[in-house]
């Protein structure tokens, strides 16, 4: 039931899943056969005629960031491909001036900026973040890159252990609300997508900076352009000693990792076919991050990244086929180092292996677009405690022991959306029809509609009703060790939700405001009873309903279109958020995710020119949060309110960059996460270059 044709290519793929060997184009032989099968089907199509105008480009490339605007750029808002002003429904765009000039490390200190985005941060440069949309939790949303969903069906906690470097990202997109009809299950409350950069040119970069608690980054990429074919190759490594000790003055907060990506395309006159293949390994101390008693945990994890994506551009139907397999490998230690002989708990190995294949198509014709879509993928998990009894055990590669469980399930998916784009007006209506082989799942249908009109050149309106499911993690199923208890009868999360506002964009000024309210039955979260005293465990468990009633403005100034004669303000956005939800969290109940949430959120991003190339961003955030957590000492607190300011120094010359920054620039004490402390002032120096060849 648990075998895959693949598991013989372990070796090949990873040569040592504890130590730090790997090679990564072990993966490129699985997608030679992918290349083939895809490129196969499009050849088909080309020949019978099959395709339509060409696509919207999903890169900025032919002109300068100020020259082409985000509105030519297909944005995942719809099935369909639409650009950001067609689209009925409001998707946030970080583009890549906004993260070049980011005093970041990962992308999920960039998400911190997006006021309906709840970054929980665990541990530093993104070693483990909990991110969250509109008052939900880190499971309930789907993460993408380059449009590939990269979720890992045993947990949420590392799904943004990415395989590239901030500096290879074209932009972020987030697109809040339900998301089933884009991304079927798991985009209960959103979406991330991740879209990395391929310049149309032969190109050279690297950078290198370090700075406070021993953090030290390198990294470098080349990009070969020839004809219709690009390729490119990266590689990035970082580490850190981590700003936390261990109660014998160890190393608990410290920090290694590398990542590998290779992405090529083929593109000319009838097709486009891109692919991918990438690796990010990562070795980081988890202090207390599973728990308050103990302050030496530590966790490895090794993930590999494969896909392929095609469409053609002739036609009138337009095919776009896509196979993907990813990887993840997880190593947890209760107690570091300690594998069971002294009487602790043994290391958790856990592997899952998830393989899809998806075929989006759409068509233009007198009433519309309409797209068409069905998806199939498998999630196979083995684990030394996680799943079901496997029937036989398979062996923990270069190690004595075995993953003696497992789960296998399979997702299915169909969508059908019908889009009306006229001058003012657009509409965007369908359903998802979405079937998994857990627990006996029946066929579940979710229906959404989006709608917006265009009012004279700058202003629209627009409204929603979307719905959507997501399926339990394993942890949440099964995870039943060293205190906690799981559920394995848990029912999938639903939603309904409804949603209006207004945006206004022109000469410069960008701005929106909007009311949404979500209706959530069955949700899942981990809960303990403190009434119970220090022996209370953590429970999985279903709440029945919460509501959430949420408000959220923003407004962007460009004033080098405002007041293009002055040459030191570059633009300034102020966002804000604000949610409520109707179950508390009842007395003696603590919550780890659901009731624990960010009721107030302000971000304000400042870019100036301080002297010809010499730029200042500033950012700041403050965020007020519901729910309450236990301190080192046992005592039940409620989070305390806190405002953070960041900065980037950066001289910007044509060919190289140099820059400092800092994080936490008045050295602020706040909590994230129960009683894990976040770092102070983080300062950091480094240069880039980036060179045509």
């Amino acid at each position: 039931m648990y075998k895959s044709n693949f598991i013989k290519r372990d070796v090949l793929v990873f040569r040592r899943f504890g130590g730090k060997g790997y090679s990564l184009f072990a993966c490129l032989g699985r997608e030679v056969i992918i290349s083939v099968l895809s490129v196969a089907t499009l050849s088909q199509a080309r020949a019978e005629g099959i395709g339509a105008q060409p696509l919207p480009t999903d890169s900025v490339t032919a002109k300068t960031d100020r020259e082409l605007t985000l509105d030519e750029v297909s944005i995942t808002g719809s099935r369909a491909p639409l650009t950001k002003s067609q689209t009925a429904r409001i998707v946030t765009v970080l583009d890549r001036e906004a993260i070049q000039a980011a005093p970041v490390q990962s992308v999920n200190d960039l998400l911190k900026y997006a006021a309906g985005v709840d970054v929980r941060q665990r541990g530093p440069i993104g070693a483990q973040t909990d991110i969250s949309i509109r008052g939900g939790n880190y499971e309930q949303i789907t993460i993408l890159l380059n449009g590939i969903n990269v979720c890992d069906p045993q947990t949420g906690h590392n799904a943004f252990d990415f395989p590239v470097d901030v500096s290879e990202i074209e932009r972020i997109e987030v697109l809040e609300g339900p998301a089933a009809r884009v991304f079927a299950s798991s985009s209960l409350v959103g979406a991330i997508n991740i879209v990395t950069r391929t310049p149309t040119q032969s190109s050279l970069s690297a950078h290198v900076e370090g700075g406070s608690y021993g953090y030290a980054n390198a990294g470098a990429r080349v990009n070969l352009a020839q004809g219709h074919w690009n390729n490119q190759l990266s590689g990035s490594y970082t580490r850190s000693d981590g700003y936390s000790r261990n109660k014998a003055g160890g190393l608990n907060a410290d920090f290694q990792g590398g990542k590998a990506f290779y992405q090529g395309r083929y593109d000319d006159e009838q097709m486009t076919v891109r692919w991918h293949a990438g690796l990010s390994t990562r070795d980081f101390g988890s202090n207390t991050f599973y728990g308050a008693k103990w302050d030496d945990q530590f966790e490895h994890t090794l993930k590999t990244y494969t896909a392929i994506q095609a469409e053609n551009k002739l036609g009138r139907i337009h095919l776009k086929p896509s196979i993907y397999w990813n990887r993840n490998m997880d190593r947890f230690e209760l107690f570091r180092g300690d594998d069971g002989t002294l009487n602790h708990v043994p290391y958790n190995y856990h592997r899952t292996d998830i393989y899809g294949a998806t075929l989006n198509t759409y068509f233009d014709w007198t009433l519309g677009r309409t797209a068409v879509s069905a998806e199939l993928r498998n999630e196979d998990l083995v684990s030394t405690n996680l799943g079901e009894p496997l029937t036989q055990p398979k062996h923990v590669h270069r190690t004595e022991r075995d993953y003696n469980y497992g789960l296998n399930r399979t997702n299915i998916s169909f969508v059908l959306e019908h889009n009306i784009l006229l001058d003012r007006f657009t509409l965007s209506a369908g359903l998802v029809a979405i079937k998994n082989s857990w627990n006996q799942m029946n066929m579940q249908v979710y229906p959404g509609v989006d709608l917006s009109y265009r009012i004279g050149t700058g202003w629209k309106v627009f409204a929603s009703y979307n719905s959507s499911l997501r399926m339990p993690s394993v942890t949440e199923l099964y995870y039943s060790v060293g205190g906690p208890k799981a559920d394995k009868t848990l029912k999938p999360e639903e939603i309904q939700a409804v949603e209006g506002g207004v945006k206004y964009a022109g000469g410069g000024i960008t701005a929106s405001a909007s009311v949404y309210w979500h209706h959530c039955k069955n949700m899942i979260d981990w809960i303990r009873d403190t009434s119970e005293g220090e022996e209370a465990v953590w429970r999985s468990v279903n709440f029945t309903k919460i509501n959430t009633l949420g408000v959220e403005t923003s407004l962007q100034a460009d004033f080098r279109q405002l007041w293009p004669t002055q040459h030191v303000a570059k633009w300034l956005n102020v966002a804000y958020s604000y949610i409520s939800e109707d179950k508390d969290e009842p007395a003696n109940i603590q919550s780890r995710s659901t009731l624990e949430y960010l009721r107030h959120k302000v971000v304000a991003d400042l870019s100036l020119c301080l002297y010809r190339q010499l730029d200042l961003t500033l950012k700041y955030r403050y965020q007020e949060r519901t729910g309450t957590f236990t301190d080192m000492a046992g005592q039940v607190q409620q989070y305390a309110p806190y405002s953070i300011v960041d900065a980037r120094l950066q001289w910007n010359d044509k060919a190289y960059k140099l820059y400092v920054e800092a994080n936490n620039l008045f050295n602020k004490t706040y909590y994230d996460f129960g009683a894990i402390p976040q770092p102070g002032i983080w300062v950091m120096a480094g240069a880039s270059i980036d060179l045509h060849l």
